[in-house]
């Protein structure tokens, strides 16, 4: 966020604690400047994902789903003042009473917290408040690794796990202020950015994989959430899994063959969605003419047939998979596919913001493309323990367990998911109506016998 946004003047008539200045790089050991440039780079991005917003971009809420900037910006610093700094640092000083209450998210145990769908009637603190509030707590975990270096392991755990849940807001920033900029009589644009036209994509091919005993989930060094724990055997029949995502033209084929008004493609619960919602084709399409247009995040422009199809539930998807006559794939077919996958898509940090397609010129014995990045892809697998799952106790809240019921799972990622968060064990989860994620569609069948 610019500087000048918050001016000390009026930073002085609010009241409000400007941070002590930053330790003097010198007084930092090696190790610890490359984890605080690690932590304030990750910080940052979010920041340089909020910049050109006005305050009111960042106040409002478009859904209960949903949440205000604002709110995220919050959220990402009271994490670390609440589990970190308080935690570790003894003579620490919360930022503001009452902020707990606020900007709690998913942690119930600590007390009450303001409901989820009222985090839109948030006038006040100002976003210049949220900001110092960040800048406050980014100082005092900075002070902590000139201070304490090297931090206990439960420190460290803590910081990690912090940045990893920044990087997964990071992307949702972003999904919400599309949802939001989408019911914005002016359709105004994040970011102004050239959509360059594509060339038609190849056919979609599909690569076969023998059956096997294979090992699924997240065993070895580096981080990983605790749902993707619990590494173990799985054994998988033959499957052959397509070489690319679904695009918008394919799935505009499904449209034209009446596919929102064929109950027999449907999961039942699904189709009393389509009924209950009028859904008619992926959220933020509409019809003006003869054209499909879709709203994007550089604003209102032309469905392009050759791009991924995007922000589609998991009812669609599967609808989608019966009427091709096939399936989505499981999450271990997905996982053993995407372990050896040398082609990945676009993330955020190509700040296209927007799924791209795929280029014609990538050779097919490379094995599929854009399992990584695009869309998240939607399986057929519910969001559940792998066997010899354990809770981590590690760092705090230990959402997996909570969210073990009623969920479908994503791989792969999206194009406003940072690259350096994602991993082939990575295991998103949604509700099966969910459509504001930037979520598409692979497919996989079973061959013949």
């Amino acid at each position: 966020m610019p500087d000048e946004r918050i001016p000390p003047p009026a930073a002085a008539r609010q009241g409000l604690t400007l941070p002590p200045p930053r330790p003097a790089a010198s007084v930092l050991s090696i190790e610890a400047r490359q984890a605080g440039s690690h932590f304030l780079g990750i910080r940052g991005a979010t920041e340089a994902l909020a910049a050109g917003l006005s305050p009111e971009d960042c106040a409002l809420q478009s859904m209960p789903d949903a949440s205000p900037v604002k709110w995220h910006l919050g959220h990402t610093a009271w994490f670390f003042e609440t589990f970190l700094l308080q935690a570790h640092v003894p003579d620490y000083r919360p930022f503001r009473e009452g902020f707990d209450y606020l900007f709690n998210a998913d942690y119930d145990h600590l007390g009450p917290r303001l409901p989820a769908e009222r985090r839109g009637l948030q006038s006040r603190p100002t976003l210049e408040e949220v900001v110092l509030y960040r800048r406050h707590v980014n100082d005092g975990v900075v002070r902590l690794l000139s201070d304490q270096w090297p931090l206990p392991s439960t420190a460290t755990a803590v910081l990690e796990f912090g940045l990893q849940r920044e990087q997964q807001y990071q992307e949702r920033l972003l999904a919400d202020l599309k949802h939001l900029f989408s019911l914005n009589p002016a359709r105004p644009a994040y970011r102004s950015v050239p959509l360059p036209v594509t060339s038609a994509v190849k056919p979609l091919q599909w690569y076969a994989y023998p059956e096997g005993l294979r090992r699924i989930g997240h065993g070895g060094d580096g981080f990983a959430f605790d749902n993707e724990g619990g590494a173990h055997r799985q054994f998988l029949e033959p499957f052959e899994i397509a070489s690319r995502l679904i695009t918008n033209g394919e799935f505009l084929a499904f449209m034209e063959d009446g596919g929102y008004e064929r109950p027999e493609l449907w999961m039942a619960d699904g189709w009393k969605t389509v009924l209950a919602n009028d859904w008619f084709a992926p959220l933020y399409w509409s019809r003006e003419g003869r054209k499909w247009m879709a709203f994007t995040l550089s604003g209102l422009r032309e469905v392009d047939l050759d791009e991924p199809v995007c922000h589609v539930s998991w009812y669609e998807a599967d609808a989608f998979a019966r009427w091709s006559g096939v399936r989505l794939p499981t999450e271990g077919e997905w996982e053993i596919a995407a372990l050896d996958a040398a082609q990945g898509g676009n993330f955020v940090e190509s700040g296209r913001f927007h799924p791209a397609p795929l280029m014609a010129t990538l050779r097919a014995d490379w094995g599929p493309a854009q399992l990584f990045g695009d869309t998240w892809e939607w399986t057929g697998s519910a969001h559940l323990p792998y066997p010899g799952y354990r809770p981590t106790d590690t760092v705090p809240g230990d959402l997996g367990r909570k969210f073990m019921a009623n969920l479908f799972v994503l791989r792969g990622g999206s194009c406003a998911t940072p690259q350096s968060h994602i991993r082939a064990t990575y295991r998103h989860f949604l509700p099966s109506d969910a459509r504001w994620q930037f979520s598409g569609i692979r497919l996989a069948r079973t061959p013949k016998a």
